[in-house]
C-alpha cells in the first residue's frame, strides 16, 4: 500500500454515467468504487488472487455529500479500515483533489477460497500488507 494505507486513483467520467438531470448516477458511485477497488487489487494484491485468493464485496454503503458532474475531476481515495479474521473494511473519499468531497462509502470484504469455494481467514501477510503500508 501506498503512504498510510492510502490508494488513489483519478477515474474517468463518460456521458453514459448521467442521469435525466445531468450529473452522475447514484448507482455509478458503486462503479467508480470497483473500479478504484480493482485498480488497486491488481496492482497491490495480484499474489494472493493468484493463490485462488478473492476478496469479494458482502456489504456497501455510500452517503453522497454533492453531485459529481460531467466536468468535474474524480479522484477516489481508498483506505484499509477494520481487519478482521475473515473480512475486512475498505473506506472510500470520492474527491476532486482540492476541497470537494461528493461522497463517503465504505464496503465490507471477505477473504474466499476460490478452489475450496468458501470463506477462510484472511492471510497474516495480507493483513501485514494493509496494516503496515509496504509494497
Amino acid at each position: 500500500m501506498s503512504e498510510n494505507n492510502k490508494f488513489s486513483v483519478p477515474v474517468e467520467l463518460r456521458f453514459a454515467d448521467l442521469d435525466a438531470y445531468g450529473h452522475v448516477n447514484n448507482a455509478i458511485y458503486f462503479t467508480l468504487l470497483e473500479t478504484a477497488r480493482t485498480k488497486l487489487f491488481y496492482e497491490k494484491f495480484i499474489e494472493f488472487m493468484a493463490q485462488s485468493l478473492l476478496f469479494l464485496v458482502v456489504k456497501a454503503e455510500c452517503e453522497y455529500k454533492l453531485p459529481i458532474e460531467l466536468k468535474d475531476k474524480v479522484i477516489v481515495t481508498l483506505e484499509m479500515a477494520r481487519v478482521g479474521h475473515s473480512s475486512f473494511d475498505i473506506e472510500y473519499l470520492l474527491h476532486n483533489g482540492d476541497d470537494k468531497i461528493f461522497a463517503r462509502a465504505k464496503t465490507v470484504m471477505v477473504c474466499y477460497d476460490g478452489k475450496l469455494k468458501r470463506t477462510v481467514r484472511i492471510p497474516q501477510s495480507f493483513k501485514q500488507l494493509i496494516l503496515v503500508g509496504e509494497s
